[in-house]
C-alpha cells in the first residue's frame, strides 16, 4: 500500500436549528473547495444565546483530507 499524508483543518459551522446541521454546514462548505475529504470529527459544541434564548448552534469540526504531493 502506498503511503499517504492527510491534512487536518478546524472549522466552525453554525445553524439556527441544531448542532447536527451546524456540523453538516461545516462539511458541506469545506467540500466546495477541498478535494478528497476523509474524516469529520466534532470536537466541541456550543450555543450563542441572546435574550435568554438559543440563537445559534455552533459545532467545531476537525476535517481531514488527503494531501496532494506535487512530486
Amino acid at each position: 500500500m502506498a503511503e499517504s499524508v492527510y491534512k487536518v483543518i478546524e472549522l466552525v459551522g453554525t445553524s439556527s436549528e441544531s448542532w447536527e446541521k451546524a456540523a453538516a454546514a461545516a462539511v458541506k462548505t469545506a467540500a466546495k473547495s477541498l478535494e478528497d475529504l476523509r474524516i469529520a470529527e466534532v470536537v466541541e459544541l456550543d450555543m450563542q444565546i441572546e435574550d435568554g434564548e438559543i440563537h445559534t448552534y455552533r459545532a467545531k469540526v476537525k476535517i481531514s483530507f488527503k494531501y496532494k504531493d506535487d512530486d
